[in-house]
């Protein structure tokens, strides 16, 4: 037996417990793991709400993140005692996740835990943080190099922006950090952030094609108006990597500043993204993201808190990343 956080579902209501879960109830998968740590993101307040259609079948255990140890493997690719990751692939929406002791899934969807992370870091960084590292490699790709300006972190005070600003600091950049809750702004600058930018500032498109040219790259967490807004205002050449959608789901804007600046808008896809992929973003984080860091961005809960920390993490009031202890 092992402790779960259960969600049912009853006249349309979602409602959650904790409770006991046998290994023959756990879903069909070629290894199970025992979890040591999960963590909180967005999307997991909405499954924990019941929100957004994104669980279709009760009872079901959330929790679309977790790190742990393998305990038993049918998979050519893992052992007993190896030390793994899991985000993305659904789980914790369609396939029971990772706020239990155990979960079992499919080998394909792990990777290792990279050396000298510990599984408590590696859900210090999540989704939230393994999307701020896909989103700065894809700058990378596409040319924004530290020497072509600032950086620009909407929602930098977030999971993914906190991550962004961390890592993109430790790589040269000069990050201005967006946020609209003034008491971030030390924690964004110890984060690395170089200026710290009010949300409002950002949040309105000017309603101009074009605006003056400011920033080289942006890592958009929040999407909507302020993506409209940002776009206008990108240098030659610019990127932005989308990868949020907090602030709403629609753009509203033209196609001038992709014509006559060159710039490029790239989605980020942490959930079905290629495993080599996912492997060498977590290698980076390893490498690039402080532990330092780390540690400042992070509080410490148990299962029985993540209803409570649902709805805060819907509105915006979480600052930095959640660790869930499944364990206590």
């Amino acid at each position: 037996m092992s402790k779960a956080l259960m969600l049912r579902e009853s006249g349309g209501k979602v409602s959650s417990a904790i409770e006991e879960v046998t290994d023959d109830q756990l879903p069909a998968g070629d290894v199970t793991v025992a979890v040591q740590y999960s963590t909180l993101n967005y999307k997991d307040g909405l499954v924990l709400g019941g929100l957004g259609r994104l669980v279709r079948q009760y009872p079901h255990v959330p929790g679309i993140d977790f790190a742990g140890t393998v305990e038993a493997s049918q998979s050519p690719h893992w052992k007993r005692g190896d030390a793994v990751v899991l985000t993305g692939w659904r789980v914790g929406e369609t396939h029971w996740g990772g706020y239990a002791q155990k979960a079992r899934v499919k080998g394909d969807w792990l990777v290792p835990l990279p050396d000298g992370m510990t599984a408590k870091q590696a859900m210090a960084i999540g989704t939230a943080g393994f999307t701020a590292m896909l989103a700065v490699m894809a700058l990378e790709r596409h040319g924004v190099t530290p020497d072509r300006g600032e950086v620009l972190v909407t929602g930098a005070a977030g999971g993914v922006g906190s991550v962004a600003t961390a890592v993109l600091s430790r790589l040269g950049y000069a990050v201005a950090a967006s946020t609209g809750r003034t008491e971030t702004h030390d924690y964004l600058k110890s984060l690395g952030a170089t200026t710290i930018i009010d949300r409002a500032t950002v949040a309105t498109p000017s309603g101009r094609p074009l605006d003056s040219e400011r920033w080289a790259g942006c890592v958009d967490a929040v999407g909507g108006s302020t993506l409209a807004t940002v776009l206008p205002a990108l240098k030659y050449r610019g990127v932005v990597a989308a990868c949020g959608l907090a602030g709403g789901t629609k753009l509203d804007t033209t196609v001038i500043p992709f014509l006559l600046r060159g710039v490029s808008l790239l989605g980020i896809d942490s959930v079905m993204c290629p495993k080599a992929e996912r492997t060498e973003a977590w290698r980076r984080l390893a490498h690039d993201l402080g532990p330092a860091n780390l540690d400042t961005m992070v509080q410490l809960v148990t299962l029985a808190d993540l209803p409570r920390l649902g709805p805060e993490i819907l509105a915006g009031r979480v600052r930095g990343r959640v660790v869930v202890d499944v364990n206590q």
